[in-house]
């Protein structure tokens, strides 16, 4: 997703600048956490954003979930160092670090995918399931349904969504969808005319807040990483659209076909002029392991892929990492293509800015977005292309992209 938030993010105290968290925590105490649920919070731009876990034991191993909603992360790599803890959040460059006492966490969120690392402080008590207010007041309103949604940045930047909550009492779901990607899987509650929504997946921890106004329309604010900061506003339109996702990014004129070479995760150069791309469909997917929409497209292109690769479609996707390092950038796509069980080919392309991505790739206009998809026809030539990814958490939004998806692969695949 493009994040459109200016975050000033600066190497501070918050790196780790105790001994406590840098240890390797390759110990091999036989150090468990509680099982059962969890609550965590993390400091986000000064705020306390929440967010649950629960612990188990698993094929002899102690694993976490993350939960947002119906969404559960497995988090399959955690180990101790004498009072320690360190939880790898899976395909992320990203670490929660905690001091255990007697059900108590108490440490920091590191994130590594960035310009400028940096940590925030984590908590969590075991045994809690409230996401915000544990006894929240009776909710005054109603959210469920669609609002059209503005964000708009303190430099004075903004940009539309579309927001679909679904309201239970107090316990609320949902998600805002951009022209460029989703939120995710948000969870939350409304008490009073007050709203909360939140959701980490291991290396993005987003909170948004709003009140209900006397006019039915919502205010309210979006934190996200050190120092983010966006408000947002909502009404209810239940006919409002966002720009097609088939339009944001074109090939330049003359060009009518994608042309580029890249290494595998061996070393070996790759090509759309390779035989086994020849004469076929290629679906190609601009991607970055560190990137939460990303994660979701690929959760749906390996297992397609895995079922439809005997009708002669191809999936290439080209990975767009922090470092410009070779090795460093085949480790994070390589634990993203073992997480996912991804069968398709992976190449390096490069880092992940954007316009160095549009170089690389010079027959496209410009690459507003990770993940961005491009459907090539048999003869090579690129048929569409659609710039975002609506995940799961979208609901009827993602079932749309699948339905399409389909749709345009049986066309390519039946031509001849």
């Amino acid at each position: 997703m493009s994040f459109k938030s200016k975050t000033h993010f600066f190497l501070s105290s918050f790196l780790l600048s105790t001994g406590l968290f840098m240890t390797a925590c390759n110990s091999n105490s036989d150090s468990t956490l509680p099982a059962g649920p969890w609550r965590g919070t993390i400091e986000v731009s000064g705020h306390t954003m929440p967010f649950n876990f629960t612990v188990a034991e698993e094929n002899g191993k102690q694993v976490a979930y993350l939960v947002n909603g119906e969404e559960k992360i497995l988090i399959d790599e955690i180990t101790f160092d004498q009072d320690s803890v360190r939880l790898q959040m899976h395909i992320f460059d990203a670490t929660l670090h905690a001091k255990v006492d007697k059900g108590q966490l108490t440490g920091r969120w590191e994130r590594r995918d960035q310009a400028q690392p940096y940590s925030l402080p984590f908590a969590a008590e075991h045994g809690k399931t409230n996401r915000f207010v544990e006894k929240p007041a009776k909710a005054d309103v109603d959210i469920s349904g669609k609002w059209e949604v503005l964000f708009q940045g303190e430099e004075g930047n903004s940009y539309p969504a579309i927001g679909e909550f679904t309201q239970n009492g107090n316990t609320l779901t949902g998600t805002f969808l951009t022209p460029t990607g989703d939120y995710r899987f948000l969870q939350g509650q409304v008490a009073g005319k007050e709203i909360g929504l939140s959701t980490f997946d291991g290396s993005h921890a987003y909170l948004f807040t709003a009140e209900a106004q006397p006019d039915q329309t919502l205010k309210g604010d979006f934190y996200v990483g050190l120092a983010g900061h966006e408000t947002w506003t909502a009404k209810r339109n239940e006919n409002f659209e966002l720009p097609s996702a088939d339009t944001l990014t074109h090939l330049k004129p003359g060009y009518d076909k994608l042309s580029f070479a890249f290494p595998d995760l061996e070393g070996k150069q790759v090509s759309l002029e390779d035989p086994k791309f020849k004469g076929k469909p290629v679906v190609v997917q601009i991607f970055g392991s560190w990137c939460p929409n990303c994660m979701d497209e690929t959760a749906f292109l390996a297992p397609w892929y895995a079922k439809n690769k005997s009708r002669g479609v191809e999936i290439i996707g080209l990975g767009y990492e922090l470092s410009p390092e070779f090795a460093k950038a085949q480790t994070r796509i390589s634990k993203m293509k073992d997480r996912f069980d991804v069968e398709y080919t992976l190449l390096v392309a490069g880092t992940k800015d954007k316009e160095l991505v549009a170089k690389s790739l010079p027959a496209l206009s410009k690459v507003v977005s990770f993940p961005t998809t491009i459907f090539i026809d048999k003869h090579g030539k690129v048929r569409r292309i659609h710039t975002g990814f609506s995940g799961p958490g979208t609901g009827k939004y993602y079932e749309t992209f699948v339905k399409e998806f389909n749709q345009t692969i049986d066309k390519l695949v039946a031509e001849k």
